[in-house]
């Protein structure tokens, strides 16, 4: 490879938004779910007043103010490479896009503001029915953040909804833009492929306390929730990406061709298994193939017709081998992760789904497998739109800034590789102290008292006298001015 490949800018940008987005996915496929199961949890402290589940949702929210900040610092990062890498693509959309993420700022981001705060430090300043109000709208917040994010998405995915003046994109119809005919299904999607990496997390944490033996009833309740939504869950995310996969096999059969390594199109056609696609040669080397199941699962009819790679022209296909990995690794975390749910039913059934340290060690090691699909299932969805950036539309070599040089774009990358080498292995040392002095049942910060409500005296901060008839009173002494 030549130095004047290596330096490319188009190539240089694309691995910087790479690494920028990888790293900053995995933060809210966390805190999306982690905001939910907390809400959970204060409704159900709320409810029945049981200790446990207080002692649980004081643990996670720790967990959750370290990922959350972690979230905000990358998220805020990722928007400005719009205009510094790709300002021709941001010159072209921004009267569709802009506002969309303008919508997120001013909906979810404010929404999630206003009430973190009661959430994080308002434990004593509020009765549990209102701090499960603001634990519900900081939940809310994140589900919002994730609707608008995946608006703008899923219109570069099937962009509709718009018309084109002088090569720019104006809205048409912001119904139409905003439920593009992906976004349901990439929307339902990826919030439950978020709420299984959550409960995975939470799965994991549970068996590490029972294995410590320090916080058996914690350990106990979290493995018995989580595993309880997987079961719901788990299943229900593999028919969304089965409904996901029609809506691709209709909107971009050329990135469904490439998840599926088909070059030839038609009817009947074989379920590719495991393969190594050869773009130049447009074949798949050592592959092992079942007739007919292509079809079916992609069609639901055995003669289901499909299309192949050769039906795109050469330069219209996405990267296939990234592509075909990328979704077999999806698929093979989703499939593990079925396996682990059933598993641990039957232990369940037997009475040793607490007991059984094999399946413990097991479930602790398996808890970053939601982020490995998460990861994968990204990589297949924005490697496949390629070589778009709006799908049909607006190709990723037109999408970047043309005053761009190699070195400019280099030095910002290194940057970009240290900080985010710093702050998140940082970020994962104080989430594992956290983690191993586990659900405590009081936090120092929380030891003193404070006053709430109505004060039963009027300056808090004043020491308190005696007076005559028992009572007390604020004493003033040394606080003259």
């Amino acid at each position: 490879m030549s130095t004047d490949s290596l330096l490319d800018p188009l190539i240089l940008s694309r691995l910087q938004f790479v690494w920028v987005v990888a790293w900053h996915i995995l933060l809210p496929a966390f805190t999306v779910g982690i905001a939910s199961y907390i809400a959970m949890l204060e409704g159900l402290h709320a409810w029945t007043a049981k200790p446990v589940y207080l002692r649980i949702s004081k643990f996670w929210i720790r967990v959750f103010a370290v990922t959350f900040g972690m979230g905000v610092v990358s998220g805020i990062v990722m928007p400005f490479q719009f205009g510094t890498n790709w300002s021709r693509f941001t010159d072209a959309v921004s009267n569709v896009v802009g506002p969309l993420f303008a919508y997120e700022g001013l909906t979810a981001f404010f929404l999630e503001a206003a009430f973190l705060g009661v959430l994080l430090f308002g434990r004593k300043l509020v009765p549990p029915w209102a701090h499960f109000v603001a634990a519900s709208m900081v939940a809310l917040g994140t589900l919002l953040s994730t609707f608008w994010i995946l608006a703008v998405n899923s219109w570069m995915q099937t962009p509709q909804g718009y018309t084109v003046i002088d090569g720019r994109f104006f809205p048409a119809s912001w119904v139409d833009i905003i439920f593009s005919p992906s976004f349901p299904y990439r929307l339902a999607h990826v919030v439950s492929g978020f709420y299984v990496t959550t409960a995975f997390v939470v799965l994991a944490v549970g068996a590490y306390t029972l294995r410590q033996g320090r916080f058996p009833e914690e350990g106990r309740v979290m493995m018995r929730m989580a595993l309880g939504f997987l079961t719901l869950f788990v299943p229900l995310q593999i028919v969304l990406g089965d409904m996901h996969g029609l809506n691709t096999l209709e909107h971009q059969p050329a990135k469904l061709a490439a998840m599926e390594g088909l070059w030839e199109g038609g009817q009947g056609v074989p379920a590719s298994l495991f393969g190594f696609p050869d773009q130049k040669a447009e074949t798949n080397h050592w592959e092992i193939t079942v007739p007919k199941l292509g079809s079916l699962y992609l069609t639901h009819h055995w003669d289901g017709a499909v299309k192949g790679l050769k039906d795109f022209p050469a330069d219209e296909r996405p990267p296939v081998l990234v592509v075909y990995w990328a979704f077999r690794v999806m698929v093979g975390a989703g499939l593990l992760m079925l396996a682990i749910v059933g598993v641990g039913w039957l232990l369940r059934w037997g009475g040793r789904l607490y007991s059984a340290g094999w399946y413990l060690r097991g479930v602790q090691w398996a808890g970053p497998l939601g982020f490995v699909a998460v990861l994968a299932g990204w990589t297949t969805t924005e490697v496949g739109r390629q070589p778009w950036t709006v799908y049909g539309l607006m190709r990723t070599a037109d999408s970047v800034t043309p005053s761009l040089t190699g070195g400019d774009v280099l030095l910002s990358l290194l940057m970009y590789l240290a900080v985010y080498l710093l702050i998140y292995p940082t970020g994962l040392l104080f989430l594992r102290r956290i983690v191993r002095n586990g659900p405590l049942d009081h936090d120092a910060q929380n030891d003193t008292p404070v006053e709430s409500g109505r004060p039963a005296q009027p300056v808090v901060a004043l020491p308190l006298a005696q007076l005559p008839d028992g009572s007390a009173s604020p004493s003033l002494e040394g606080h003259a001015p």
